[in-house]
C-alpha cells in the first residue's frame, strides 16, 4: 500500500508500507494492504508505520483525517 502523510509545512512520509496503526477518534485502529476503503478523523497520538523492510518509524500527530483508496492511505496530518 502507498502511504503519504501530509502536514501544512511538509511532507512527512511518502513511500510503500505494509501497515500503519493510527490514532482514530473512536479509538485506535490499523490499515494493510488491500484494505477496504475509508476515511476517519484522528485524535493526538503517533502513527506507527511498518515499512516495506520490516523497519518501524512513527510521527506525532495532533490530529487529521485518513483516506484511504484504491491502496493509497492520504493522512492530512495537524
Amino acid at each position: 500500500m502507498f502511504l503519504e502523510i501530509i502536514t501544512p509545512d511538509t511532507k512527512l512520509f511518502s513511500g510503500e508500507v505494509v501497515s500503519v496503526s493510527l490514532p482514530g477518534k473512536e479509538g485506535s485502529f490499523g490499515v494493510l494492504d488491500k484494505h477496504a476503503p475509508i476515511v476517519s478523523s484522528l485524535k493526538p497520538g503517533k502513527i506507527k508505520i511498518i515499512d516495506k523492510d520490516k523497519k518501524e518509524l512513527f510521527f506525532d500527530v495532533k490530529g487529521g483525517v485518513v483516506e484511504l483508496s484504491k491502496n493509497t492511505l492520504t493522512v492530512l496530518a495537524q
